[in-house]
């Protein structure tokens, strides 16, 4: 008399680890799209915002000290070369630095870029010690308007998506290009 293989229950089993792996793939997309819904609705909070700006001055209070708040950031500096003059910004202050070496970081970045660190870039200012992963984004006008980056900062490492979250800041750049052009051409007329 032959054996018989109990294959119900190896079959049973081989289901229940699959099903596993699937909720748990399941819940990670869940966790994913809750992200970058999240992230989406924080990046035109942070546009609006600036939008609604009254003045250049204004714009940049938003830029710098409401958009860490929206964006759920720890810090914001904007840079821009304008004339031949450097300009860096943060929620404290606004210092003069060497317009060449602005105009040569600004050249090493292509759009945007999103990394961890181990300490920030130094166009964060003070806070560049607690930052551990940034994203430089570009800000691009035509000239004889300003050009330059802004940096975005938090304390936490973070994995990040860099497909879904360039686009999203490429769009906040190019938003504020935007309305920094729109002030600055308004202002001139």
């Amino acid at each position: 008399m032959g054996k018989v293989i109990p294959f119900e229950e190896r079959a049973v089993a081989t289901l229940r680890e699959r099903l596993g792996a699937v909720e748990e793939a399941n819940q990670d997309l869940i966790a994913f799209a809750r992200g970058h819904s999240g992230a989406v609705a924080s990046i035109h909070a942070a546009v609006l915002a600036a939008i609604e700006a009254d003045s250049i001055e204004r714009l940049l209070h938003v830029v710098t000290q409401d958009w860490p708040l929206i964006l759920g950031i720890d810090a914001v500096a904007l840079s821009l070369i304008i004339g031949d003059r450097g300009f860096r910004a943060d929620g404290a202050e606004v210092q003069l630095v060497d317009p060449q070496i602005l105009a040569r970081t600004i050249g090493q970045v292509d759009g945007v870029e999103m990394r961890t660190v181990g300490r920030g870039h130094p166009l964060f200012g003070p806070a560049c010690d607690l930052i551990r992963a940034e994203a430089l984004i570009r800000i691009d006008c035509e000239a004889p308007l300003p050009r330059g980056l802004l940096v975005l900062g938090q304390r936490a490492e973070l994995s990040l998506d860099a497909r879904h979250g360039s686009e999203l800041l490429m769009f906040l750049g190019r938003s504020l290009a935007a309305m920094i052009r729109r002030w600055l051409t308004d202002r001139n007329h």
